[in-house]
Parts: C-alpha cells; sequence; structure tokens
C-alpha cells in the first residue's frame, strides 16, 4: 500500500480517537466519580448513568471506529510506523483539543513534549 494511504489511515485513527477520547472525558465529568456514585446509587446506578450518557456512547463508538481504523491501517503499513505515529499524534491531538474544547490548562511543559513527540513523528515519516 502507498504512503498516502498509510497517513490516511493514521489520521483517521487520530481523529476517532481524539473524538472519542475528549467525549468520554466530557462524558465523565458529567457522570462523575463513579466511587461516590457507586457509594450512593450502586453499581447499577453508575452503569445506568453511564450507558445513558449519550456524549460516553458516542465516545465510545469513535473509539471503536479508531481501533478498527488502526487495524486497517496496520494491515497496510509496518507496525514501527503504524504504532508510533498513530499514538504520538493522538496525543499531540489530544493535547490541542482538550485545551480548546475541554478548556483544560495545557502547560509549558506539556506543549513541548507533545513538540518532542511530532518532531520524532516527523522522523518516521522519512
Amino acid at each position: 500500500m502507498n504512503h498516502l494511504a498509510v497517513w490516511g489511515g493514521i489520521a483517521a485513527v487520530v481523529i476517532a480517537s481524539t473524538v472519542g477520547d475528549v467525549l468520554q472525558s466530557r462524558a465523565m465529568k458529567e457522570i462523575g466519580n463513579p466511587g461516590l456514585v457507586r457509594q450512593s446509587h450502586g453499581i447499577v446506578g453508575v452503569i445506568r448513568r453511564v450507558v445513558t450518557n449519550a456524549r460516553f456512547m458516542i465516545g465510545l463508538a469513535f473509539m471503536a471506529v479508531g481501533f478498527f481504523c488502526l487495524l486497517v491501517t496496520l494491515s497496510w503499513g509496518e507496525v514501527s510506523i503504524v504504532g508510533p505515529a498513530s499514538a504520538s499524534l493522538t496525543f499531540l491531538a489530544n493535547a490541542l483539543v482538550a485545551h480548546i474544547y475541554l478548556k483544560e490548562n495545557v502547560d509549558r511543559r506539556r506543549w513541548m513534549a507533545a513538540l518532542c513527540v511530532a518532531g520524532g513523528v516527523a522522523l518516521l515519516a522519512r
């Protein structure tokens, strides 16, 4: 398979995984601490809150799409490129989207780490 298809697959993994991570993070903030919810509503209450939260379920679907995109992309390219590139670019995308959408404080140290990761991916890209 050509490089464009492999990098397109990596992009699909990154986008789907990032959307899934961010939606699930937002959902868990809405649901609350599962331990505290369990204390007041039991394990059934925790499960009910999770499976009835639309953001959580949509995030789960995006994570599943990301996983299947990863499987397909691994069939096209070498694991030594697909694995690190998809994981590290997802790390970078998560930091960016967490800052913009979730309004998280991403400090300078995290941005520097993300830039180092991006540099590593650039080295892999040849």
